[in-house]
């Protein structure tokens, strides 16, 4: 997964046309909400969202099905699998 380099600062400088800043100080007014954390609320909303869809496993209904069947009906054990029981400590 990509990693962003974040700098160790509190501040963030943007540069947006004068419509798009003029749309969000309307809409923070409207929110009762200074710009700063309008913007900042907004941001964490879409980068949760963006997170989330990355972290997201998609399977095919073929791969899910098998997936399921495995789970129901798993294989027996092959040897690497019994040799590994064998080498655990018994508790």
């Amino acid at each position: 997964m990509p990693h962003a380099v974040v700098e160790d600062s509190k501040r963030m400088s943007l540069r947006i046309s004068p419509e798009a800043k003029s749309r969000i100080v309307r809409a923070a007014a409207l929110r009762r909400a200074d710009m700063t954390n309008f913007v900042t609320q907004a941001a964490l909303r879409e980068a949760d969202a963006v997170i989330a869809e990355a972290q997201r496993l998609r399977l095919s209904e073929r791969d899910y099905q098998k997936i399921l069947d495995l789970i129901e009906n798993p294989p027996p054990p092959n040897a690497k699998l019994q040799a590994a029981l064998a080498a655990m400590p018994v508790l």
